[in-house]
């Protein structure tokens, strides 16, 4: 798969306009005033970039002796950078376990995240459907396996979460599939019992697979700012996450989020979501997608 093509580009288009193109302009502007300075500040925190990393990065700006657009492009690719691979085991399944609240494009992720695997490494893939309470997910997710030629394991709506989870795997097992991907209820990041359910998932899967689940992977809606930083750190503390997958960053100005919830979690992106088809799906670049926030489009 191509990284960071031009859909790529096109899907930062609102960002880049709406506050890197004008960062663009001052830092080309030769000699900075205290205005200016003041501007970038502004149209880097309006972009959802933190108040603290806002002020790393203006640090960068003033301190260097060279371009300061360069310094500031190298400070985010530093800010960004982080190990996108996928933790495949030396013998299968691998199991991925994908997390995040409703509205994220959790499952539509999975479907492309399914295909990617097919795709770029030639894996089996079997689909699990462990978010019982909703039977559009049961029947969304379903779609999905059809779609990208997976099996497909579900149970009732309502039924336990876990025993899905353990059947994906043991099918898996069974019918030798390379990698179970698990679909989790859209919990609310608020809801204990709910955050215990999906550590109840993680060690069913354990006992079939001990070294499971090799990538615990969290949904975040570019579009929700900073209310997805605060979903990220609650899932953060309820499981042990490996990688995030920013959703819908074709849809939002404030792309800038993505700096934010990397450098507050320290846990890489691994992809990043552009649209509804299998194909928007891309592996993330920081180089890439610095890249994109400062070309001309």
């Amino acid at each position: 798969m191509a990284l960071f093509g031009g859909k790529f580009k096109k899907g930062l288009s609102k960002t880049r306009n709406s506050f890197f193109k004008r960062i663009f302009s001052i830092l080309r502007g030769g000699k900075l005033s205290k205005e200016d300075i003041e501007e970038i500040e502004e149209l880097l925190i309006s972009a959802d970039i933190s108040i603290e990393t806002t002020e790393k990065l203006l640090s960068r700006i003033l301190e260097t002796k060279s371009d300061p657009l360069s310094e500031l492009e190298k400070a985010l690719v530093e800010l960004l950078s982080g190990d996108t691979s996928l933790n495949f085991p030396a013998i299968p399944p691998m199991v991925v376990s994908v997390v995040g609240v409703n509205g994220t494009g959790k499952t539509t992720t999975i479907g492309k995240l399914a295909h990617y695997i097919n795709k770029e490494y030639k894996k089996s893939i079997v689909l699990a459907a462990a978010d019982t309470f909703r039977a559009a997910a049961i029947d969304q997710l379903k779609i999905w396996a059809q779609r990208t030629g997976a099996d497909f394991i579900a149970h009732q709506m309502g039924s336990d979460p876990g025993a899905v989870a353990y059947d994906a795997v043991n099918h898996a097992k069974a019918t030798g599939k390379d990698v179970v991907i698990i679909d989790t209820a859209g919990r609310l990041h608020t809801k204990f019992n709910l955050m215990n359910e999906l550590n109840k998932i993680h060690r069913v899967v354990k006992k079939i697979v001990p070294d499971a689940p090799h990538e615990v992977l969290l949904v975040v809606d570019a579009t929700t700012g900073q209310n997805g930083l605060v979903q990220a750190q609650k899932f953060k503390e309820a499981v042990e996450l490996t990688g995030l997958v920013i959703t819908k960053l074709d849809g939002t100005a404030k792309g800038g989020i993505a700096v934010t919830i990397k450098e507050k979690l320290g846990i890489p992106i691994k992809f990043v979501g552009l649209g509804e088809s299998l194909e928007d799906f891309e592996v993330f670049s920081a180089e890439s997608f610095v890249k994109s926030l400062f070309e001309e489009a």
